[in-house]
């Protein structure tokens, strides 16, 4: 049971990342979020990203944290196995 709920959980954090690169990828192409999936993967990352942001300077039209959450889901992933 327990192989199970590990499998699940790397699972889910990886889909999580790859949420999280599909919207950095469409904030590219439609950054305003007119499209259905623009808007689906925005309400589906916002909830992790905006605290990230909230705590990172300021700087410019570069925005860190996609990075910085790709980063500690990386982290959660490899410390699972």
């Amino acid at each position: 049971m327990s192989a199970f709920l590990l499998t699940f959980a790397q699972f889910f954090i990886i889909a999580l990342n790859l949420l999280v690169l599909g919207r950095v990828i469409v904030s590219w192409v439609d950054p305003q979020g007119r499209n259905d999936l623009s808007r689906m993967l925005i309400s589906i990352t916002e909830p992790m990203l905006a605290p990230i942001r909230r705590l990172l300077p300021q700087t410019g039209m570069i925005d860190f944290s996609p990075l910085i959450v790709i980063l500690v889901l990386g982290m959660f992933v490899r410390a699972l196995t």
